[in-house]
């Protein structure tokens, strides 16, 4: 399958966002809970426990990465139906993740903001092509279509080198 990128990554003030979106038919609030509610968020992303809320831990169980590991994270924002931050820190450093979602017509937009200090920028290469397998994974879980395979992703990062590339010339 030929997977087209859809990200780009943007200068901020502390380094760089990457940023992705995503087009779908349902509402915002349905959206919404397909990125706050464990037992949705296992269909695309892994099942998580704890308390969902602002402030709190979670561990989340990443199902489509091999071992299926669990991660710590722990929530920054949830301000439903619209805005969701979580941070992380792993063997590559410290995450800081956003989710938005808006009516967009009919249907609803969801974005996933990546934010990258400067030092990070460049993680966008490895990053990016990750990213948007996650969220075909979430298409494909509302639509009921057949999950993505994540090999089809690999070929994305030469675009996602061109972004970082990009934003280095733009400095």
């Amino acid at each position: 399958m030929t997977v087209t990128p859809t990200g780009r990554v943007v200068r901020t003030a502390s380094g760089a966002d990457l940023v992705i979106d995503r087009l779908f038919s349902v509402s915002a609030e349905q959206m919404w809970a397909a990125v706050t509610e464990s037992d949705r968020t296992a269909a695309w992303f892994g099942p998580w426990t704890g308390t969902g809320s602002a402030g709190n831990a979670i561990r989340v169980q990443m199902v489509f990465e091999e071992g299926e590991p669990w991660m710590d994270m722990t929530i920054e924002v949830c301000e439903a139906p619209s805005r969701y931050v979580v941070s992380s820190t792993d063997d590559f450093g410290s995450w800081l993740m956003e989710v938005q979602v808006a009516a967009d017509g009919d249907g609803s937009r969801v974005r996933l903001i990546q934010h990258l200090d400067a030092a990070a920028a460049a993680l966008a290469v490895d990053t990016g092509p990750g990213w948007e397998y996650y969220l075909d994974l979430l298409v494909a879980a509302q639509s009921g279509d057949p999950r993505p395979r994540f090999d089809d992703y690999l070929a994305l990062k030469g675009h996602y080198e061109s972004e970082v590339a990009r934003l280095a010339g733009d400095s």
